[in-house]
């Protein structure tokens, strides 16, 4: 899925029905216009993904009420969202930096949605305490928002967001403010969580890694528009865009297939093990290229390229070469490999991929 226009927009959501989210949320803002559409059954987690300025924030705070949509529509289980105020909405936000009272006790501060809804204090106060054993913070009961640690904060925050009983939960960047340490187990507990959620959960993320743990279903956004959405392994292994490709670690290209040849839109030819015909997409993986200080002779590898070493950075334990000329492309290699090469930025390489490492899909 390339693009959502107005006609299929609506389409999606005049067959929609029962329970669940189904949106389609049309927010003008200046020079920028988010138009996507979002449907969501409950108990699934739909991860909005996509650059800075993509429009993830706004559709987060369109769901929650904090900014009016100017066109399409918000249901949640069958009722219309659009007109009602925040306050009054069945949804439950879990913000990047959690807000949470700073004067109040972690008790307290899940015991406030209880309240606002009506619930005597001892009622509040007796739920939050359930909630908070749930998560595993019984004994921080009683502590303040700065005597708790980050992945303590985040799991306050969610069982403040959960005490409600929320039919649409909402989590911003919910691990961003975590090291990478605390990152690793709370991003665990709230799979955990997340899986037990029987309404509907979306969150905004910029990291590939906790959409590709958390969530069910992946929307990635790009300008305010839906560039591709499906599951995680979906969107791994079939990128449709430059910025989902990074995002996955794979080289991308686009061109027109005959047979187990793909003639790049702007580039080389690249055998492929496919046999397609019309527009394609190309992928592989920066492991999947060797690189050569001299022509190779003899290779069994069907695509050979001359390229520049343009940059050199560490990729987790490996280096990742980054190279321009024939066809601009990712390559990772051990340390050992890049010194035995003696790469270095502007050093003349060849690079070579086997066909059987290539994957091609309709474009």
């Amino acid at each position: 899925m390339t693009d959502i226009d107005d006609t299929t927009a609506g389409s999606v959501a005049e067959g929609a029905h029962g329970d669940g989210l189904d949106a389609r949320l049309v927010v003008d803002r200046g020079s920028f216009r988010l138009d996507i559409a979002l449907r969501a059954a409950p108990g699934d987690v739909v991860a909005l993904l996509g650059p800075n300025g993509a429009g993830k924030t706004t559709a987060l705070r369109a769901l929650a009420g904090l900014v009016p949509i100017t066109g399409g529509h918000l249901r949640l289980d069958g009722t219309a969202l659009d007109r009602t105020a925040p306050e009054s909405r069945p949804v439950g936000v879990v913000f990047q930096d959690y807000l949470l009272f700073p004067h109040l006790s972690a008790l307290d501060n899940v015991a406030f949605g209880p309240r606002c809804q009506g619930a005597t204090k001892a009622e509040a106060r007796a739920l939050a305490a359930t909630w908070l054993d749930r998560l595993g913070l019984a004994e921080h009961a009683g502590a303040k928002p700065r005597r708790l640690s980050g992945g303590q904060a985040q799991r306050v925050a969610l069982a403040r967001a959960l005490a409600t009983s929320p039919r649409l939960l909402l989590l911003d960047e919910p691990l961003a403010a975590l090291d990478a340490r605390t990152r690793l187990e709370v991003r665990a507990r709230l799979r955990r969580h997340l899986a037990e959620f029987e309404a509907v959960a979306v969150l905004v993320t910029h990291d590939p890694l906790d959409a590709m743990v958390l969530a069910d279903r992946l929307v990635v956004v790009e300008h305010g528009r839906v560039v591709q959405e499906g599951s995680p392994t979906e969107i791994a292994r079939r990128p449709r865009t430059d910025y989902i490709a990074q995002l996955v670690g794979l080289n991308l290209y686009r061109g027109r297939a005959e047979g187990h040849t793909v003639r790049l839109d702007d580039g080389p030819a690249i055998t492929t093990t496919e046999d397609l015909s019309g527009p394609v997409f190309v992928a592989f993986p920066p492991s999947a290229v060797t690189l050569h200080r001299d022509r190779p002779t003899g290779s069994s590898a069907r695509n050979l390229w001359r390229c520049e070493v343009a940059g050199l950075e560490t990729h987790g334990d490996q280096i990742r070469a980054d190279l321009a000329g024939e066809l601009p492309l990712a390559a990772d290699l051990t340390t050992v490999a890049a010194a035995e090469l003696d790469l270095r930025p502007g050093a003349p390489v060849w690079a070579t991929v086997k066909a059987t490492q290539t994957h091609a899909y309709p474009a």
